[in-house]
């Protein structure tokens, strides 16, 4: 390798490493990792180290790729149990939700600023869909009601297939089409996007089953790819690509895989990758110099999506569902948006559509600001509003080693912090007939557990069930672990929910 190679490997690594230690102090202080990103991208730029990039095509392809295994790893981590309640609310706020967005800031573009109706329409369709990146990353330590986070959740999985359409079609040649159009093409997205994620899924979980793969690490590579391949082949046949893999993720992740804590950590690790790498690019495609003449008009725009456009959207689609006005109040302020804004704006960018420049700025400080102003302010809003969620113990993790010949499965979990398997009597967990604690590994030692053994903090355990009680023999662990050895007495059922 020449020493212009190495020195681009030397920075690439320290900026990786910078990048994943930013995280920590992001997280103390409370600001969302992805602004620190993207000052980071800024930094390494033309007004500051003097890094060029403005490839806007190549961003366009490098920032869906990284949505698609951020927004993959989201439905790798849903529980279909958490999500369904919402379901109904999620797609009305991910589709009459985001077009009344559009609409509103539509006209308010228009009108205060006097853009024509296109570039205003652009403009809304840009900002309209919330971001997946933003809400899974604030979500992971904010603790809130299980349906609000599972609404925001599921809604930032699902809303990018008609915001994506509509910044299309408005950034191409002519940008004008008949509603009826539109409307049937956006139908048409997503529902055969849903198809080709259901069936992308369903074929993963039978071939990750049945595979007798070599190596354990092959697994959770093999579930990733098939999310990417969801994706392509909805975007192959002009469907919802984006759709398909948070479909197709959602199944897999839902499913009883082989080595399943393996996929899901591969998978967060991956998202973690793809989110760095996403916002370091987009700091470096933005131009610092062009920003402050568009601070006023993205603050204005700003103002009314977060102030009039969502909490109508928000009004409109819950109202329906009977979400009390504290909920819908917190719906509104946490619609936070982030890198699909950015992305979606390097698509008239790359177009070459009019005005393309000024929206890329103008959201990226829209962005900026508003993520920053709404995030931190978020665990306030929560305690305010009276729908914040308590602490509980740490979800329980359970391992899977399949065991087909036996038609039996090997359960390893560990017993987490704050757990109230920690002082439960082995023969206190009243696992089912056909499932049996058979190893306990405490402080570094192995051994064989008696019946009248005691849990501790730290525990690991190796249990063998057979294929029938596997999924009542982990619900009675789930149950155990959350409410101890008077579970039942207290109506805990053991149903795996998201953290």
């Amino acid at each position: 390798m020449t020493l212009v190679g190495d020195v681009v490997v030397l920075l690439a690594a320290a900026v990786l490493l910078v990048s994943v230690a930013a995280v920590r102090w992001s997280s103390r202080l409370g600001v969302p990792s992805l602004l620190v990103y993207l000052a980071i991208g800024v930094l390494l730029g033309e007004s500051f180290l003097g890094i060029q990039f403005s490839d806007a095509q190549l961003a366009r392809l490098l920032g869906t790729l990284a949505l698609v295994l951020i927004i993959a790893e989201g439905g790798l981590t849903e529980r279909w149990s958490r999500m369904r309640p919402v379901l109904g609310l999620s797609l009305s706020l991910a589709t009459i939700g985001v077009l009344v967005s559009v609409g509103v800031v539509a006209v308010c573009t228009h009108y205060l600023l006097g853009f024509d109706w296109r570039t205003s329409a652009l403009v809304g369709a840009v900002i309209s869909s919330t971001d997946a990146a933003a809400i899974f990353s604030v979500f992971r330590r904010l603790r809130v009601s299980p349906r609000l986070k599972a609404a925001l959740e599921s809604e930032s999985g699902i809303n990018d297939p008609v915001a994506i359409l509509l910044v299309i079609l408005l950034s191409a040649p002519g940008g004008e089409a008949q509603w009826w159009w539109v409307a049937l093409m956006i139908v048409y997205e997503l529902v055969v996007g849903l198809l080709i994620g259901v069936l992308a899924g369903a074929l993963g979980v039978w071939l990750l089953r049945r595979a007798a793969l070599p190596a354990a690490g092959l697994y959770p590579i093999a579930a990733v790819g098939l999310t990417v391949l969801a994706y392509a082949a909805g975007s192959v046949v002009h469907a919802s690509g984006f759709m398909a893999v948070y479909v197709s993720a959602l199944v897999l992740g839902n499913a009883r895989l082989p080595h399943r804590q393996a996929i899901m950590g591969f998978a967060d690790g991956v998202a973690w990758l793809a989110q760095i790498g996403l916002f370091i690019m987009l700091g470096l495609l933005v131009s610092p110099p062009g920003l402050p003449g568009v601070l006023i008009p993205a603050l204005l725009i700003g103002l009314v999506l977060t102030l009039v456009a969502r909490p109508l959207s928000v009004l409109v689609c819950a109202t329906p569902f009977r979400v009390g006005w504290r909920q819908q109040t917190f719906l509104s302020w946490a619609g936070l948006r982030g890198a699909v804004p950015i992305v979606f704006a390097t698509i008239p960018l790359a177009q070459g559509t009019p005005h393309a420049v000024w929206i890329f700025n103008v959201v990226f400080v829209l962005v900026v600001i508003y993520t920053l102003l709404q995030a931190t302010t978020l665990p306030t809003a929560a305690a305010w509003l009276g729908v914040g969620a308590p602490e509980e113990a740490t979800e329980l993790r359970v391992e899977t080693a399949p065991l087909e010949r036996m038609r039996a499965d090997l359960l390893q979990l560990d017993v987490p912090p704050g757990s109230q398997l920690a002082g439960v009597h082995l023969d206190e967990l009243r696992l089912p007939v056909g499932a049996a604690v058979t190893l306990v590994l405490r402080d570094g030692v192995g051994f064989v557990p008696g019946r009248d053994t005691r849990l501790k903090t730290g525990d690991s355990l190796l249990i063998v069930t057979t294929d029938e009680v596997r999924d009542e023999a982990e619900r009675r662990l789930r149950a155990v672990s959350r409410r101890g050895r008077l579970a039942r007495w207290f109506g805990e059922d053991g149903v795996e929910r998201g953290n």
